[in-house]
């Protein structure tokens, strides 16, 4: 028998939604699925989770995250701030479009569901650190960073109190970094406001969305990025091919320096990281790690997350559901802050127009 609660976690990935479940802290299933595919037909995601409940709590697909609500609570307005779709705009990128449908069949399931923070909703990042972002690390890179404290508190033998990181998180879409001091967030630079990304173009000149005026879409948010910019290559295999590629040399620079420079900025409000973690899809390309520790080896050494793939934000997610069910990661959850996460993500733009935001 478990000496603890069952739970599981999503992770909306850009190329794939994954699942994780625990029992008493315990990996009880890891499944994948392709995002293209869930967003179509939500059922193989709701069988699979229906099939090794009962849970005690999931941790829901929260997209750009929502301060704790739980899935009985989740009506429209929630839903336009998981995917912060335009009004004028009915039809994102997939994955934007399929999210609505995704958390719809997960609570018409009846599952004990609760939809967690991104950074920008937690306590521990101050203030004026979020002036005028939206975008600080969705409510999966919160959980990235779970499993990324649980990976160097028991490697180094210490305390989640004593943790100190930049993470970076290099998926098949975006890429973003995370930065921990004393086994808290204190800031993040998230997907669609840091590094250039394998599909995504990262953080956007100011003065290129101003001249893009009305084509400026989510899919524009989506696009752009190092090595498949208009989103026609399938990230979830050959990626060793795909790193010899010559035709891809500049794009594999452009996402190791992206992320490099991602982590040295974060130094500024994370002054003393024992480690750089790398976590996400790309992480598993060969040469990665080994490049990035040579970029950042003044800073810190460069690890990958342990057992960190396509479902390290999965585990993590599963990790804050244990936590929030007062299983082994109880501590861990309340030194994030997770519980006092409030807000929305839309609460520190100051520039002009922001009062005009309408959401679909």
């Amino acid at each position: 028998m478990s000496g603890g609660p069952r739970v599981a976690g999503i992770d909306p990935g850009t190329v794939s939604f994954d699942l994780c479940a625990l029992d008493g802290g315990e990996v009880l299933l890891e499944r994948s699925f392709r995002t293209v595919e869930v967003g179509a037909d939500p059922a193989p995601l709701v069988h699979a989770l229906v099939a090794h409940g009962p849970f005690e709590l999931v941790l829901g697909p929260a997209g750009y995250g929502l301060p704790l609500v739980p899935g009985d609570q989740v009506g429209e307005r929630e839903l336009a701030l998981i995917v912060l779709v335009r009004e004028d705009e009915p039809h994102g990128p997939v994955g934007v479009g399929g999210m609505r449908s995704i958390v719809s069949a997960l609570i018409a399931a009846g599952l004990p569901l609760v939809f967690g923070p991104g950074a920008i909703h937690l306590p521990t990042i101050p203030a004026h650190r979020k002036w005028n972002r939206i975008d600080l690390g969705t409510a999966d890179k919160v959980a990235s960073v779970a499993l990324c404290i649980v990976d160097q508190a028991r490697r180094l033998a210490i305390d989640f109190a004593e943790t100190a990181f930049v993470m970076l998180e290099l998926g098949g879409g975006f890429s973003a970094a995370v930065a921990v001091d004393g086994g808290r967030i204190v800031d993040g630079l998230g997907g669609s406001a840091g590094p250039i990304g394998a599909r995504a173009c990262g953080a956007l000149d100011a003065e290129v969305a101003y001249l893009l005026g009305g084509a400026l879409s989510k899919r524009t948010v989506f696009s752009g990025g190092a090595l498949d910019p208009r989103g026609e290559l399938d990230l979830s295999a050959g990626l060793a091919e795909l790193r010899r590629d010559p035709r891809h040399r500049e794009g594999w620079l452009a996402l190791e320096e992206g992320a490099a420079k991602a982590a040295l900025a974060l130094t500024a409000s994370a002054p003393a990281p024992r480690e750089i973690l790398v976590a996400g899809r790309l992480a598993q390309a060969p040469g990665v790690i080994e490049a990035l520790g040579e970029r950042l080896a003044a800073v810190a050494p460069v690890r990958a997350v342990a057992g960190a793939g396509a479902s390290a934000a999965a585990h993590g997610a599963a990790v804050l559901a244990d936590g929030l069910a007062g299983g082994r990661y109880a501590a861990l959850v309340e030194r994030l802050g997770v519980a006092e996460a409030s807000g929305t993500a839309l609460d520190h733009l100051r520039v002009h127009g922001a009062d005009q935001i309408r959401l679909r």
